[in-house]
């Protein structure tokens, strides 16, 4: 069987989406599995054993370009797929497979897929996460309900190089002798979701005290975010702690978190690769909330502030006062912390 996945478009989708790829290996040993995604997705699916080949996708995130779709398509037609899962739920997702002339093209109800799916399922919220949305195309759609469930999904696990991780410490000159701690303090979704910087300065102080090495993780547009905090630090504590946002590429930072006993994190990316390499993890959630897309392990704390106006899903406080954030203290979250690693201890 050659199947080919419409992959979704941002970093944590596509790690949960890993769990789907675990279940159609496990019901078709022999598949050939080929996933189309951006660009900046092909490092984390480069890291799924359960991948034969990674397809970049021609057309920028949101643009329709049916020219380029078309093409694209058209010449997927000689690799002869069987059967295609269109993940994200646009339309325009759903017209490659269907240029493509794959005889079987399954995919959730979205907007005006009628006619573009020959396998529709009509109801993703049936399921309350998103990778049990995932997992459940890889069923028959009478048996979904039975048969899929978070308890009985595979989690991510992305492969980890030694020999590049060895080399990314070196290069940052981080110890390999000293435990490592990773605070992930951005998220492209909006500041509803980035917890306040001088508390990521608090826990980073406090986790140096106790005699850790703190990694600052995230992308280029984290960089503002992460040299705020480090601004925060008291000179010796700085020589502790690596500013890493903007420095490494994407799959550098996989292979750096997977050195990590734990990491912090707001409801991002990185999260959920943190999980996939099988960090600790203190998931901070703001307006978002973790009954919908959680860290897929089982060595997660989620906290969260007590508060009747969360979760809003927003990219901006309604409110203004951002009190989903602010109202959650590090002395709240270092707690969570001491009782999972006392517990991952024992």
């Amino acid at each position: 069987m050659n199947i080919l996945i419409i992959g979704p478009s941002w970093i944590g989708d596509m790690v949960m989406s890993q769990s789907l790829y675990k279940r159609l290996k496990g019901r078709h040993p022999e598949a050939c599995i080929d996933v189309l995604a951006p660009a900046w997705c092909k490092p984390i699916l480069g890291r799924m054993p359960e991948i034969n080949r990674v397809i970049e996708m021609p057309v920028g995130h949101g643009q329709f370009n049916i020219c380029t779709r078309w093409a694209l398509g058209r010449s997927l037609r000689s690799y002869h797929y069987d059967h295609a899962y269109v993940l994200p739920n646009s339309v325009k997702s759903a017209l490659i497979p269907l240029f493509a002339k794959i005889p079987k093209r399954t995919g959730w109800k979205g907007e005006f897929r009628f006619g573009f799916l020959s396998d529709l399922r009509p109801d993703r919220n049936i399921f309350q996460f998103m990778v049990e949305r995932y997992v459940a195309l890889a069923h028959d759609e009478n048996k979904m309900l039975s048969e899929v469930s978070l308890e009985s999904i595979a989690n991510p696990a992305l492969n980890v190089d030694k020999e590049n991780q060895s080399v990314c410490l070196q290069r940052f000159q981080i110890s390999p002798n000293l435990p490592i701690i990773g605070l992930c303090s951005g998220a492209e979704f909006g500041p509803t979701k980035r917890w306040p910087e001088r508390y990521y300065a608090d826990i980073a102080s406090k986790l140096i005290s106790e005699g850790n090495q703190v990694c600052l993780f995230g992308g280029p547009n984290d960089k503002a975010v992460t040299t705020n905090i480090m601004n925060m630090l008291s000179d010796n504590n700085k020589n502790m702690c690596f500013n890493l946002a903007g420095e490494t590429s994407l799959i550098d930072a996989v292979d750096l978190i997977a050195t990590c006993h734990t990491v912090f994190s707001n409801d991002s990316g990185l999260m959920h690769v943190a999980a996939a390499v099988g960090a600790n993890i203190i998931a901070i959630y703001g307006s978002s909330s973790s009954k919908y897309t959680p860290p897929l392990s089982d060595n997660v704390k989620i906290v969260n502030a007590d508060i009747s106006c969360r979760p809003c899903f927003k990219r901006k406080c309604p409110l203004v006062h951002l009190n989903c954030l602010n109202a959650l203290l590090p002395s709240q979250v270092l707690i969570a912390y001491k009782a999972l690693t006392s517990t991952s201890r024992n």
